[in-house]
């Protein structure tokens, strides 16, 4: 592809204004290296400003029809399509991923945009009659109305369909938005405010400030103006954004640790296929890839073997190259942490059939090459704790009673995937697997947002998707005739 220059200077966006921060910060280039953008940072003050701004466009917003929102959300997606090519190269820069890739994820924002408009207008009120004793002859409208002002706190990982699948719930609702996008990854999200400025929004309806969590992140949860906190990112970023926030909405898809269980009776060719792109797929910096995978101890020895045949086809290289599927990790910090986990399993005992490795490919650019453990002790960190790598790491079980045992240990319980042909065993441990979806004979995938997605325990609070969101984001008052 043509290649465009791209060398941004980002400012914040309050209050339909755009202002520049007290500071900026660098955006490393992940193609190329080096950087390829400054953005403003910013402080306390800009923060503070941004919640004024949102605080005072609520009532204009609450006026608002759900046909006019509609129009907004509708010019935004079509906004994002007109700037795909951009988008896209931005994505690949800033976030590590292949072109075709980057494509999908602007093609996945802008379809976002367009099924909140659908959800929203299948948000009816409800008519209802007094039917306790006392109350015979009560009338009542029970209508939906905004929450207020929504925190959008995105991570670096999907940093424009993520973005999408929290903003456009909050305006297609009639909330004011305060988005701050991952320090990684916040030029996408700048260009997208861009068309939101376009589209002309009421002042204040829309708010970016980005720049580091530790500068802001307290100032902007633990604000009395905001009323709903959407949140992906890990679980200890999200326990302390709770810990903060006080009374509001929180609606927070965090870690995960999704396991893959397969028994003696699975197809394992589907298997291994599932396992492959389930650990590989953006180089495993996804919340819902396979990072465990649980093998009864009469298959692992064979579904490792497919497993390393799968991993074949996934082909390491040049971002804009339209062949290349993986590519490097957010950060030095993130290969270190990958690191870490192997050596772990490796000094328990685990075999590495394949990769292991980490380098720098150009400045500032780490890369982890794929890999397959097998034999991997039960007790190895990497079994129960979040990687975020490109590492598939396969373990053994005997029964169904272990196979739970291993699957439900972590403290994280996001997703899980099940591979068997005996149906009422599938559901069983379906329905016993702690997690909040749980795909039989499929990797775990949610598609735009159409199935609730979030999880138990460490992984999070509610349920993510674009119906799921929206009822996160309005609430129901009830007026008595």
């Amino acid at each position: 592809m043509e290649r465009e220059a791209i060398r941004r200077r980002e400012r914040l966006y309050v209050g339909g204004e755009w202002v520049t921060g007290p500071d900026t910060f660098p955006v490393t280039d992940l193609a190329d290296g080096g950087t390829f953008a400054e953005v403003a940072a910013a402080d306390e003050d800009a923060a503070d400003s941004a919640l004024a701004a949102a605080e005072d466009a609520k009532a204009t917003l609450r006026d608002t029809t759900i046909p006019q929102r509609c129009e907004w959300l509708q010019a935004i997606a079509d906004g994002l399509r007109d700037r795909k090519t951009e988008l896209a190269e931005v994505i690949v820069r800033e976030a590590g991923k292949p072109i075709s890739s980057a494509r999908g994820e602007v093609d996945s924002a802008a379809e976002r945009f367009e099924r909140a408009i659908e959800e929203i207008r299948h948000l009816k009120g409800e008519y209802r009659e007094g039917t306790t004793s006392g109350h015979e002859g009560w009338e009542a409208i029970v209508k939906h109305e905004p929450v207020g002002a929504v925190l959008c706190i995105t991570p670096y990982n999907y940093p424009l369909a993520t973005t999408a699948l929290q903003v456009a719930p909050a305006l297609a609702a009639g909330n004011a938005v305060v988005l701050k996008p991952a320090s990684k990854t916040p030029v996408s999200a700048a260009i997208l405010t861009e068309i939101v400025d376009e589209v002309g929004l009421p002042d204040g309806a829309f708010n970016f400030v980005p720049g580091k969590a530790s500068v802001i992140g307290d100032e902007l949860a633990g604000d009395d103006r905001v009323n709903a906190i959407a949140m992906t990112g890990s679980s200890g970023a999200g326990k302390h954004v709770a810990y903060e926030s006080g009374m509001v909405n929180l609606h927070m898809e965090l870690g995960g640790n999704a396991p893959a269980v397969v028994f003696e009776d699975a197809d394992l060719d589907a298997a291994a296929g599932a396992a492959a792109k389930g650990s590989l797929k953006y180089a495993g910096q996804r919340c819902s890839a396979i990072s465990r995978v649980l093998a009864h101890e009469s298959v692992h020895d064979d579904l490792v073997e497919r497993i390393d045949a799968g991993m074949d086809d996934w082909v390491q290289g040049d971002l804009f190259d339209e062949d290349t599927d993986l590519g490097p990790l957010i950060s030095a910090e993130q290969a270190d942490w990958v690191a870490e986990l192997v050596e772990d399993a490796v000094d328990r005992g685990a075999t590495v059939v394949r990769g292991g490795d980490r380098y720098e490919q150009e400045e500032g650019v780490h890369v982890f090459e794929p890999t397959l453990l097998a034999d991997v002790p039960q007790d190895a960190r990497i079994v129960d704790e979040e990687q975020f790598g490109p590492v598939c790491a396969v373990t053994t079980f005997g029964d169904d009673e272990e196979a739970l045992e291993v699957a439900n240990r972590s403290d994280l319980a996001l997703d899980a995937c099940v591979f068997t042909s005996d149906y009422d065993r599938a559901m069983r441990m379906a329905e016993y697997i702690d997690a909040g979806a749980v795909r039989i004979n499929g990797a775990p995938s949610h598609g735009l947002g159409d199935i609730p997605f979030g999880g138990n325990e460490d992984s999070g609070i509610g349920r993510e998707g674009l119906d799921s969101t929206i009822h996160e984001f309005v609430r129901k008052k009830s007026i008595i005739l």
